[in-house]
């Protein structure tokens, strides 16, 4: 892997604590802002509705920039808008800033995973991936604890700021590691050739995959600090080591997907998908008893990101020459999830369902998830055209057609 693919995964690993911290700070924020937990838990899905609009939006506004410039323009808004949440003065100015973050931390991901998979021959996409994306991984084993200690101790809004300074030190490593590069606008990708690639039954399969997966993972992640203290009973001091844990779990699965997801991408997704709704399962039956409540976060964790590269490599084989749009698109499918995952978790809470109940609906949402894999396993193949090959970052990379 070049030095640049890894140099990508930290700074999504300094935007990926911002995404996940939440999950650990709801009742300081809560208590903070005079909100509910479930309210609190909105400003999880208010950033999913940045990424949802930004990634399409800003992959094809920036379709002709030069990549590096484009990275950097969107780690300096999102480092912005943290400091503009730290300072926020109430509940819905943090809304506000919490979107505005998102959207072009969905720009970054969309221009990343591109950058990434250019700079690699076409057998080590889902490698490739799985590095940028395990930057994510590791802001669940260090940032989200780190983001957790440090709301409980020096206040959420300290949180707020250490991840502006995580984003200004990325914007350096992307300095140092990819070069300013001009694009080729002859062959950059029209707008009308990237939209002909969307028109795929299995691509939108997949998109609906990758949607339901996330929700899964994230009706019960986006609720597991008040699901650790109050159903297992552990005091709050413990949350921060047990969502470590579910880092732990989440890069020992995206690593074993990356390395067979390439190859293996149908039998990836089927056995990912099952280990996540038995785990759901797991919980809703046993998520009072500490002991298997911890294990089976663990274990939520490392099923539910082995799927990750192989969600992410099928959209590059499936997109053929145009795969900037396609996979905007489908990095909204994971916010779809995460939009939704959070606000049906909310419904059952203020229902009075009990946090237990969440583990039912991750059950329910990851069988749809592998219906829909079954389905693409079954449609015919869709040929997509083979893409002019470059030797620059801004290249699209070879696409074969997805068996």
């Amino acid at each position: 892997m070049p030095i640049a693919v890894y140099i990508l995964g930290l700074a999504i690993f300094a935007q990926g604590t911002s995404e996940l911290m939440l999950a650990g700070l709801l009742p300081e924020l809560a208590t903070d802002l005079g909100v509910s937990i479930p309210d609190a838990g909105l400003l999880i899905s208010a950033f999913a509705v940045g990424m949802l609009i930004g990634a399409p939006v800003l992959a094809v506004v920036t379709l002709r920039w030069s990549r590096r410039t484009a990275l950097l323009v969107f780690l300096a808004l999102f480092a912005l808008s943290h400091v503009a949440g730290a300072l926020t003065p109430n509940y819905e100015f943090l809304l506000v800033t919490r979107v505005i973050g998102a959207f072009v931390y969905a720009g970054f991901w969309a221009v990343a995973a591109v950058t990434a998979v250019g700079l690699v021959p076409v057998t080590s996409r889902a490698r490739a991936m799985s590095v940028v994306t395990g930057g994510l991984t590791i802001a669940t084993i260090v940032g989200l604890p780190a983001g957790t200690i440090i709301g409980q101790h020096f206040g959420w809004r300290a949180a707020f700021w250490t991840v502006a300074i995580m984003s200004v030190c990325a914007m350096a490593g992307i300095l140092a590691t990819i070069p300013l590069g001009r694009p080729d606008t002859s062959q950059t990708p029209r707008i009308s050739t990237e939209l002909r690639a969307m028109v795929n039954p299995r691509l939108w399969l997949s998109y609906a995959t990758t949607a339901l997966v996330t929700a899964a993972i994230l009706v019960v992640f986006s609720y597991l600090a008040p699901l650790l203290t109050d159903t297992a009973g552990l005091h709050p001091s413990a949350v921060p080591a047990v969502l470590a844990l579910y880092g732990v779990g989440s890069l020992i699965g995206i690593t074993i997907g990356g390395r067979y997801s390439d190859a293996l991408p149908f039998r990836t997704l089927a056995v990912g998908i099952t280990g996540l709704c038995a785990m759901s399962a797991t919980l809703a039956v046993w998520a009072g008893t500490p002991v298997v409540a911890i294990g089976s976060i663990f274990l939520l964790g490392g099923f539910g990101f082995a799927v990750n590269p192989a969600l992410n490599a099928r959209v590059f084989s499936l997109a053929g020459d145009a795969p900037t749009l396609a996979t905007a698109v489908n990095f909204s499918s994971f916010n779809v999830g995460i939009t939704i995952g959070p606000w049906i978790g909310g419904l059952a809470i203020d229902a009075g369902a009990g946090y237990q109940a969440l583990g039912w609906l991750a059950v329910g949402l990851g069988l749809a998830a592998l219906g829909t894999v079954v389905l693409a396993a079954l449609l015919p193949l869709h040929p997509v055209a083979r893409p002019r090959a470059v030797d620059t970052p801004r290249m699209t990379t070879a696409q074969s057609t997805e068996g």
